[in-house]
């Protein structure tokens, strides 16, 4: 897709639009042809505003007040509600992905192409989304969805392409196709599905939990990137229990940080042991550094603690250890951070924030957008940490993992948290409070 959105020259072959030949050989010249890609990791300037990344790479002079009122219009259009003065630092992902798609529309995208678009939304929000995007394609335009997550594909797709090691495998319409064919595609095999994989480690014999290592008690979060603060949290994480939290618009990560240490509570008592792994939601620029290599990125753990040389050979050593335990599939612990997909990326930094046995490790969105046998890998190594007794808590924005993974799960809504029943419905209810009665006293 990066080809057809002109990022990457192809070696041979042919690109045809509407039947007709076309050299898309930069993102302008896509554009021009009417193409529109939304990246799973996406490309604004954090310190403008919503109006000012909508117009970059626009001609003659900006108008802020025609920007605004044309993205109004857009959004009244589509439903993608945002502020056109707003700043991106101070959005969710799910308002940032707003915009990403916002921005395609602006500039008269009729071909969309969505590289992950529902891996950062709740359920609610996805399932907006989704007929948002049926709408587009009634409307005349194209969309190209690229995505992981098999019911998706099965649910709105008209038709469905597997790319397997470089090569299509499977491109049929919906209608003749099968979760169980297509995880088969994905994998190569015929003995292997999607939601056995999932399930795999969930199946795992679990220790007993034992003492609470992480206590909130009465705490009081400021709105960083929530919609609102948090007030009078309580909450008990145990040695060797895996705690899933469901959430909407970003308001968990907040909370997770102040847990993490990366920032503290207005109000309350926050107990956490000092050894916390930390894995956060975005890993291309708040996990990793992409022009650093696997063992660089490795070196950043603890960053600021140590003091004299580094110790580099070590660290190297410590690496490759990291690369086959966690099969991180890399030629050597040079290679850069950036050129790993998605799951190796994952899995590395999953691997450094465990590597020195964590009392606590806390994850934001561990898998998004990570294929199944990659969200299985991950789903394993957390439950090996737990059985270690290790206490994991992580935020999800697919209702799914929740259940699959988790042994306890706390719904975030209104400002506070409450403990639901790990059952799926139970924690969509829950989300939109349409479900008081669903509620497990703590």
């Amino acid at each position: 897709m990066r080809i057809a959105f002109g990022m990457i020259n192809h070696d041979k072959g042919e690109i045809r639009i509407n039947g007709l030949p076309a050299d898309l050989r930069s993102p302008r010249a896509a554009i021009k042809a009417g193409i529109g890609m939304v990246h799973q990791h996406f490309m604004l300037v954090p310190t403008m505003t919503v109006a000012e990344n909508v117009e970059l790479g626009g001609t003659g002079k900006y108008d802020e007040r025609q920007s605004a009122d044309r993205i109004r219009q857009l959004s009244d259009e589509t439903g993608l509600t945002l502020d056109p003065l707003a700043r991106v630092s101070s959005l969710s992902l799910a308002g940032q992905q707003r915009l990403e798609i916002i921005k395609a529309l602006a500039r008269h995208a009729r071909i969309l192409i969505l590289d992950e678009p529902a891996a950062v939304l709740a359920p609610a929000e996805s399932q907006e989304l989704f007929t948002l995007i049926r709408r587009l394609v009634e409307s005349g335009r194209s969309v190209v969805l690229i995505t992981h997550k098999l019911q998706d594909a099965e649910q709105y797709a008209d038709d469905v392409s597997v790319l397997r090691h470089g090569k299509l495998v499977l491109s049929q319409p919906v209608s003749e196709v099968t979760m169980e064919s297509l995880a088969q595609s994905m994998l190569g095999s015929a003995r292997m599905s999607a939601r056995p994989l999932l399930q795999k480690a969930a199946t795992q014999p679990r220790r007993t939990s034992g003492d609470p290592v992480i206590r909130l008690e009465n705490v009081s979060v400021e709105r960083i990137s929530s919609p609102r603060d948090l007030h009078n949290i309580d909450l008990d994480v145990r040695a060797g229990e895996i705690v899933g939290i469901a959430a909407l618009d970003g308001a968990a990560a907040d909370l997770l940080r102040v847990i993490a240490g990366r920032c503290k509570p207005i109000a309350g008592k926050s107990t956490t042991p000092e050894k916390v792994g930390f894995v956060p939601e975005d890993r291309q620029h708040d996990a990793l550094i992409g022009e650093f290599s696997i063992f660089e990125n490795i070196a950043l753990k603890d960053i600021g603690r140590r003091k004299g040389r580094m110790p580099w050979s070590d660290i190297r050593r410590d690496a490759d250890a990291l690369i086959k335990s966690f099969d991180i599939r890399a030629p050597t612990t040079r290679t850069t951070a950036r050129t790993l997909s998605g799951g190796n990326q994952q899995k590395l930094v999953l691997a450094r924030e465990l590597s020195d046995n964590p009392v606590a490790l806390i994850a934001e969105n561990p898998t998004w957008g990570l294929d199944i046998q990659a969200m299985a890998d991950i789903h394993a190594r957390l439950r090996v940490a737990a059985l270690n007794g290790c206490a994991v808590l992580f935020y999800s924005s697919d209702i799914e993992e929740l259940v699959d993974l988790a042994d306890r799960v706390l719904v975030i809504r209104n400002g506070g948290i409450n403990e639901v029943e790990r059952v799926a419905e139970t924690i969509g209810n829950a989300l939109l409070g349409s479900s008081p009665s669903s509620q497990i006293d703590s």
